[in-house]
């Protein structure tokens, strides 16, 4: 991403105070954005947006984005040039708990917002984010490109690939005209770790709350892969995404994966380990055998094509990334200011991207 380009925008996120959406928030900020936040309340206790004191640097907006009338009137009253789209039930077990409040997020808050857009006389640029699952998974051992099918075994992947299909109908039937001056895109992240995380049944925080307080480490599946990466990898993609689609427009409306390199496609018992080892005193692995509801094995991204046409690539390797990791919540159990950490750790991340 170009900080300079960033400087002063008029910005909306969806999502703002869930973990990816706070730590994209405070990049915004130190780039200088104009930024507005409409979510839920935090999802999680304890938090990293009231932990890093997100809100103080934006306009923050209590909002569900299944209420249509809601979003329409966040964009009529604030007048975004450039709408990123964050919000969503994330979690793949939540979903088969809670499948349709899970597609009623996904799929009919993502039409709330095309519908908002459509409408509005200030968006230039739509950023949807989904996931790396909304692929339909055949545990190939080669990484996805963005023109394979679509699918998802699960409410949540399926609900995403969902949301992918109203995304690319509405730029379809609404902005695909020459003179469109709306230019939309969605990216494909892989999974995404960092500091900060306290979502319930996912792999870091449930390792950390373990660790944390000095039980066993238990996996679920500890033999599945993922396409893991540090949080500000798949961020500096989708604002190098919108940059894109700001200066070329339409040439860049499309669909976008944002994932490691191969050689951090690690197992969940790799990470759990790597983890333990690292934590001061260390920490027991040890699997759960189940049973458990079903979820992919094997997963792969290839970024080919973001890396040739949107010249991004991703910077911090997989075992930098767990130290970065193990860094934030060693300050955080001994009580020690994880907001300056947090930004610190986005000054890090930018300095190596400079360079």
């Amino acid at each position: 991403m170009t900080p300079t380009f960033w400087k002063d925008k008029k910005v909306l996120m969806t999502g703002h105070t869930g973990f990816k959406g706070s730590w994209l928030s405070l990049w915004l900020q130190r780039a200088g954005a104009d930024l507005v936040g409409f979510a839920l309340e935090p999802p999680t206790q304890p938090n990293l947006f009231t932990d890093a004191g997100v809100a103080r640097g934006m306009v923050s907006l209590s909002g569900d984005v299944r209420d249509a009338a809601a979003v329409w009137a966040a964009i009529d009253e604030h007048r975004p040039e450039i709408v990123l789209h964050l919000a969503a039930q994330t979690v793949v077990r939540t979903s088969y708990d809670d499948p349709a409040g899970t597609y009623a997020t996904n799929v009919m808050g993502t039409v709330n917002v095309m519908e908002a857009v459509r409408g509005s006389s200030s968006v230039r640029v739509v950023v949807n984010v989904t996931t790396d699952k909304v692929y339909e998974n055949h545990e190939w051992s080669w990484g996805y490109r963005e023109s394979d099918a679509l699918g998802g075994y699960d409410p949540y992947s399926n609900s995403k690939a969902c949301s992918e299909l109203v995304t690319s109908a509405y730029r379809r039937s609404y902005f695909s005209a020459p003179d469109s001056r709306i230019a939309v895109a969605t990216a494909r992240a892989g999974n995404v770790v960092g500091g900060g995380d306290w979502t319930k049944d996912q792999l870091i925080p449930d390792i950390f709350r373990s660790l944390i307080a000095g039980r066993p480490v238990t996996l679920r599946h500890p033999n599945a892969t993922r396409p893991w990466q540090f949080v500000l990898e798949p961020l500096d993609g989708y604002l190098t995404l919108a940059e894109h689609l700001w200066n070329g427009g339409r040439t860049f409306a499309d669909a976008w994966n944002f994932g490691p390199v191969y050689s951090d496609i690690r197992t969940v018992e790799w990470i759990a380990k790597r983890i333990s080892s690292r934590w001061p005193g260390g920490g027991t692995v040890r699997t759960d055998p189940g049973p458990h509801p079903h979820e992919a094995t094997l997963l792969k991204l290839d970024v080919s094509k973001s890396e040739q046409l949107l010249g991004w690539k991703p910077r911090l390797p997989l075992t930098e990334a767990i130290d970065w990791i193990t860094e934030w919540y060693g300050v955080y159990k001994a009580g020690g200011d994880v907001a300056a950490l947090t930004r610190d750790q986005i000054v890090r991340y930018a300095d190596r991207e400079a360079s």
